[in-house]
């Protein structure tokens, strides 16, 4: 409601020709003197913490629309901020340590709510700065909390691996495993289809047609949490096992409009590929994209020769310059790692040294999906 109030009124200043009206002045009109008001008395009843998050949260989305625009801000352009709709799938609320504290029996206080039962997933290592309410499709609620960790560096090893991602199996590594493709969705479709069919049939605006589009939505987050547990037990294994991790940056959102879209959402490479970044940071591994116009189709891993382009239903061919009959997949794998070292050593990647010190340290990217993790419940105080 802060959000959207807020959001009518810059929208509005700025149709008119007014200046950009000040959070100061936002935060008094429509949340001060708001909470007085007969239809919004209602507001009293929610944490301060919250509502001025909610415009912090405003402020920031301005922010980096602001910086897209002016090219500060780097990768894809960011649109203005959107109203939200109070009908929305997916709600959340961010609070800052003033707003929610762990309590010794293991729940979780939140301001103006109470103590929270929690199952956790893990624990915490230090204390949370903040804490973000989740609630999905489905009904669920999660608890995601923001803390200050160092790396986790593992011990070296000599290994090194190069990953081809595909549609027929998930992933081909250079040394010519094979790992299968779940195709959860795929798996999931009949039961899907039916359940859509009794959603179609129900009145518009009915509590049945809420229940059944919970179903729905149930059956969704079941499939997104196998295959997000799926891409987390496979990268976690690549990781451990090798020092380098080379994979090819594909163009997922090209492929995505092709006719083999629901194959690849269903695989889910971009958050796989995110989850073996983050890891490979925070465990002291080496990463590296080799770009997406490297031919590792194309060439010849034993001799290098190109061999020219080939269609998708080639999945065997023979090296025209050595005779080589090179599995497309496991070839592309090896190519894949040649392509990386030669990148890690022009000093294109980041890299550790002997000491296990980082070479050009970058930020830790963040993991995506957290709040939607599920691992096995902990009692107790996590971390305290």
């Amino acid at each position: 409601m802060v959000w959207n109030d807020c959001l009518r009124d810059r929208r509005e200043a700025h149709a008119a020709g007014l200046p950009y009206v000040t959070s100061a002045e936002l935060s008094r009109l429509r949340i001060t003197q708001t909470k007085r008001t007969a239809e919004r008395a209602w507001l009293a009843d929610v944490s301060a913490v919250v509502l001025q998050q909610s415009l912090r949260d405003l402020d920031t989305a301005y922010k980096n629309f602001f910086d897209s625009i002016t090219g500060k801000r780097k990768g894809r352009k960011v649109g203005p901020p959107r109203f939200k709709s109070k009908k929305g799938t997916r709600q959340s609320v961010r609070l800052n340590t003033n707003a929610f504290s762990l309590q010794a029996n293991g729940t979780v206080y939140v301001a103006k709510v109470g103590n929270l039962k929690v199952t956790w997933s893990r624990r915490l290592p230090a204390a949370p700065t903040s804490l973000t309410v989740t609630r999905d499709s489905c009904g669920r609620y999660f608890l995601s909390f923001v803390v200050d960790t160092g790396p986790d560096i593992l011990p070296g090893v000599d290994a090194d691996t190069g990953i081809d991602l595909g549609l027929s199996a998930f992933a081909v590594l250079s040394d010519g495993t094979k790992i299968a493709s779940p195709r959860f969705l795929r798996r999931a479709e009949k039961k899907l289809r039916r359940l859509q069919r009794e959603l179609s049939r129900k009145a518009k605006g009915s509590k049945n047609r809420a229940k059944a589009r919970i179903k729905v939505a149930r059956q969704h987050a079941r499939v997104a949490d196998r295959r997000r547990d799926f891409h987390h037990k496979v990268s976690t294994q690549i990781i451990r096992d090798n020092q380098a991790v080379c994979v090819e940056d594909l163009a997922v959102s090209g492929l995505a409009r092709t006719r083999l879209a629901k194959s690849v959402h269903d695989a889910g490479r971009s958050a796989f590929v995110g989850m073996l970044e983050y890891k490979a940071a925070r465990h002291g591994r080496t990463f590296v994209k080799v770009g997406r116009a490297f031919p590792s189709s194309q060439v010849c891993s034993a001799c290098g020769f190109r061999d020219g382009p080939k269609p998708l239903h080639v999945r065997e061919w023979t090296c025209g310059a050595c005779g080589t009959v090179h599995d497309r997949d496991h070839n592309a794998g090896r190519n894949v790692l040649f392509e990386g070292r030669r990148i890690v050593a022009a000093g294109r990647a980041e890299t550790r040294n002997a000491c296990g010190a980082p070479v050009g340290r970058a930020h830790v990217p963040a993991q995506r999906g957290e709040a939607g993790s599920r691992q096995t419940a902990r009692a107790g105080i996590p971390g305290l």
